[in-house]
């Protein structure tokens, strides 16, 4: 019989609703069950694409025994990180504390008031390698609980307090030297040899790269680019079919852990086709092609938006679906296999688990790329009849944000309408269906949207919009983000000047997230919206509360400015006043066409670009003859005077970045 999780969107809290443990889900009826049985309660957070969080499902979620103790004695609520990025990120810093390390399955007990006083991540079914059994665990809090409820008590008091402690009191905005700062950090910790910061394991560092690119200087794109080369070879790289894994488990990129994330893939696509806008590099624009459309082939719904992960496993294997055996390879390529698999490092002993090989192009050679492209072909066909990792088809909508202005920007540069076509879709399915009177929702799955959005949710939604205004110029989508950067300000400004992330009431702390993760930190997106929304509209309060929030986490941006790449991307285009681009002239005529082209190859992130024919009533657009086809450049509202030609236009473009 199925348990209360039967009624969940969430794929992951649907993998858990025929377990013998009574979960329910996160909400007033669990939290009032635990105060009236004065219980505490087992909080398991994870997601659809968590491999360990599936290994703790077979070993002890799946198990009579512990599931009758659970049921007993503790109120069981499971979360999907996804849904409840809060939740996750409030228990996540608790257990940071108790343990030393976090992960998930994030495994934490809370007092029927909701705060936390004992935690860690997965546990086995039984005692092994230093780590405690899961009864065993649970039989240890469950007694502690009955027989020593002051300490209980007091400890958990004592983690809330750590947790309130660590948020900043503010103070002078940093300078712009700070970003050089961040750089030198970077630099001591770069791998010289593989790429990447830090050893094994080893994750796409998407905030340091996009910094990196955006400065301009040659030591600075080096470590960017030798690092984008190093992922694109290894096996960390779906050579297949598109798109990237989660993260290395080792320092060369080459053997993943193949769970596939949209947040990851989304940036990723852009980061690479900012590595091609900067260095002219065909290679890189090739890279963003193949992650989106792994998107458009893969990851999206009939509704236009795009799916949230793939699992690592598939019948019941980690990996099975991306690696091969040798034999496999010689029965379904013949006389080709021999190159394809010098070229892609396939070994008789396999380069990975149980014999078999992963994918990279990690080998010196100068192979024959046409014939390989064939030879690839006839393995994706071969691959796309195995069972596919399983699909979390929850449509989140911050990470459809990142996807807009991946699309929008690939559209732009690669020159492929397909992309816009798509980014417009999933833009229109987002307004269509989770925006409510208002409110913007975070989920949706199968016709169901719900849960209030977060800052995240709004900030990387609004830069989505922002992206894909300067790539189709459709100003209904200007009107929208300023819709979402009012109620912004309206429902998570906090008084110190930062964000709240989250406007929920059944948390114990509002948390002002600051600290980068797998995307940037919400008050990150959300101050850089602000930013953007400000210079289009014209809007100095929405400027002034994205330059606040840079004072409120001064603190922390000096302190660990490494953890704060995001933010640091918000004092970069705090600093000075931003170049402005109005273009004039019917949108399909050829020469605002080729000004288009140009600028778009030319303009650098954060840079306002418009079309003054797309709607002649926006701030910028006033003054100019909407009808004429030229280019103003424009600084603070002070515009030079217009350019004619697109010949002069590469010229006064190098000019303008070069102008105090």
């Amino acid at each position: 019989m199925p348990n209360r999780l039967i009624e969940a969107t969430s794929p992951y809290l649907l993998q858990h609703a025929h377990n013998p443990v009574d979960w329910h889900p996160w909400g007033p009826e669990a939290l009032n069950l635990a105060r009236e049985l004065d219980l505490p309660i087992f909080l398991s957070v994870g997601y659809s694409a968590c491999h360990w969080c599936h290994v703790m499902e077979r070993e002890s979620f799946e198990n009579a025994d512990v599931a009758a103790f659970l049921n007993k004695h503790f109120v069981p609520i499971k979360v999907d990180r996804e849904e409840r990025p809060d939740l996750d990120e409030l228990y996540m810093g608790a257990v940071q504390l108790l343990a030393g390390r976090g992960g998930w399955p994030m495994s934490v007990w809370l007092t029927p008031e909701l705060e936390p006083f004992y935690g860690g991540t997965y546990f086995p079914p039984v005692s092994r390698g230093g780590m405690p059994g899961f009864l065993d665990v649970l039989e240890g809090v469950a007694r502690v609980w009955q027989e020593r409820r002051q300490d209980v008590l007091a400890q958990a008091g004592e983690l809330v307090a750590a947790l309130r402690a660590g948020r900043g009191i503010g103070g002078d905005p940093p300078g712009e030297g700070l970003l050089e700062v961040a750089i030198r950090h970077l630099s001591y910790s770069f791998d010289a040899r593989w790429g990447g910061f830090g050893g094994a394991p080893k994750f796409p560092p998407i905030p340091a790269l996009t910094l990196l690119l955006g400065r301009g200087d040659p030591k600075a794109l080096d470590m960017a680019i030798r690092t984008l080369d190093a992922m694109a070879a290894g096996g960390i790289r779906d050579h297949l079919g598109g798109g990237f894994a989660r993260y290395s488990v080792d320092e060369r990129w080459k053997v993943p852990h193949f769970e596939k994330m949209l947040c990851d893939n989304a940036q990723l696509a852009w980061v690479y086709l900012e590595a091609f806008r900067v260095t002219g590099e065909v290679r890189h624009g090739e890279r963003a092609r193949e992650i989106l459309d792994y998107f458009l082939g893969e990851m999206r719904d009939a509704s236009g938006g795009f799916f949230s992960s793939e699992d690592a496993d598939s019948e019941g294997e980690e990996g099975r679906f991306y690696t091969f055996s040798w034999g496999e390879v010689q029965e379904v390529l013949g006389p080709g296999a021999d190159l394809f698999c010098r070229a892609y490092g396939v070994t008789p002993e396999g380069n990975f688990e149980g014999g078999r090989s992963l994918l990279h192009r990690m080998e010196v050679g100068d192979f024959p790329e046409s014939e390989l492209a064939i030879l690839r072909e006839r393995i994706r066909l071969y691959r796309d009849r195995r069972v596919r990792p399983h699909r979390d088809d929850k449509i989140l909508v911050a990470w459809n944000g990142l996807a807009l202005s991946a699309l929008a920007k690939g559209s732009a540069l690669l020159g492929e309408p397909r992309y816009l076509e798509a980014a417009e879709a999933c833009a229109d399915f987002l307004q269509r269906e989770l925006w409510r009177d208002g409110t913007l929702l975070r989920t949706w799955r199968q016709g169901r949207g719900h849960t209030p959005g977060f800052l995240e949710d709004y900030g990387a939604l609004i830069l989505g919009l922002l992206d894909l205004y300067q790539t189709g110029f459709h100003s209904r989508w200007l009107h929208w983000a300023q819709e979402l950067g009012e109620a912004l300000l309206e429902r998570f400004h906090e008084a110190e000047g930062g964000f709240f992330g989250t406007e929920a009431l059944d948390v114990i702390l509002r948390q002002c997230p600051v600290f980068d993760h797998a995307i940037p930190s919400g008050n990150a997106l959300a101050a850089l919206a602000l930013l953007r929304l400000g210079n289009h509209w014209d809007r100095p309060d929405f400027q002034e509360a994205a330059r606040g929030v840079l004072a409120r986490f001064a603190p922390e941006l000096e302190g660990a400015p490494q953890s704060c790449l995001g933010l640091l991307r918000v004092l970069g285009e705090a600093a000075g006043d931003s170049l402005e681009i109005v273009v004039t002239g019917l949108p399909d005529e050829p020469k605002v066409l080729e000004f288009l082209r140009i600028l778009h190859r030319s303009i650098r992130p954060g840079q306002l670009l418009t079309l003054a024919a797309s709607d002649p009533g926006l701030p910028l657009h006033r003054g100019k003859d909407a009808m004429e086809p030229a280019v103003h450049l424009c600084r603070g509202r002070a515009c030079h005077p217009a350019i004619h030609d697109a010949g002069g236009l590469g010229t006064a473009l190098k000019a303008a970045y070069f102008a105090p």
